[in-house]
């Protein structure tokens, strides 16, 4: 293999790599509790338990001797990157957060960060999506980013409302049908 395909050090620069959605620029990181919990939970894990545990791996596999062909350091030291990476995304993320509570709306019909948003469209079908942040929502979990086309659409839209979506196929109507907010602001329960 040719020389100019491989690497000759361990430092690769990942960092221009994106990881999850970007954020509107000099935009906040709009999210619930829940969400911002989870997230500084998994760098506090990072930091706390899988770095130390992969740099103990690190050091172990480097006092063996001969680096090039070590398995168990080449693995660990780009284990590690990518650790770092997170640790480093992480922290940017929650930097940037913002924490809502969407039950503050609770009782309210107009559609705002964290309503759940039952919508029919012009075919008849209907959705339900609650629109949470960007590092937060699941679309499996019926939950939409609030800079997702459909949110945009959706927010500051009122029961009743019609809004206008645009899709590859063109203009689509959709019909707000019910805007409900958690109760309390404990979690976040999609129905």
């Amino acid at each position: 293999m040719s020389k100019a395909f491989t690497r000759e050090t361990d430092h690769e620069d990942d960092d221009d790599l994106p990881e999850g959605a970007a954020l509107p620029a000099g935009g906040k990181n709009y999210m619930t509790q829940a969400g911002h919990d989870r997230l500084r939970g998994e760098l506090l894990h990072l930091l706390d338990v899988e770095r130390p545990r992969v740099v103990e791996v690190v050091h172990w596999a480097a006092s063996n001797g001969d680096r090039s062909e070590n398995g168990d350091y080449l693995y660990g030291k780009k284990r590690l990157r990518e650790i770092d990476r997170r640790i480093r995304f992480l922290t940017k993320r929650l930097d940037r957060a913002e924490v809502v509570d969407p039950s503050q709306h609770h009782g309210k019909d107009q559609v705002f960060f964290g309503a759940t948003v039952t919508f029919a469209r012009q075919d008849g079908s209907e959705s339900t999506v609650t629109i949470l942040g960007i590092d937060e929502a699941d679309t499996a979990q019926g939950q939409i980013s609030w800079v997702s086309p459909v949110a945009q659409a959706l927010l500051k839209a009122r029961e009743g409302d019609e809004v206008r979506l645009r899709t590859p196929m063109g203009w689509e109507t959709l019909e707000v049908l019910e805007v409900s907010y958690p109760n309390g602001p404990a979690g976040y329960a999609v129905p």
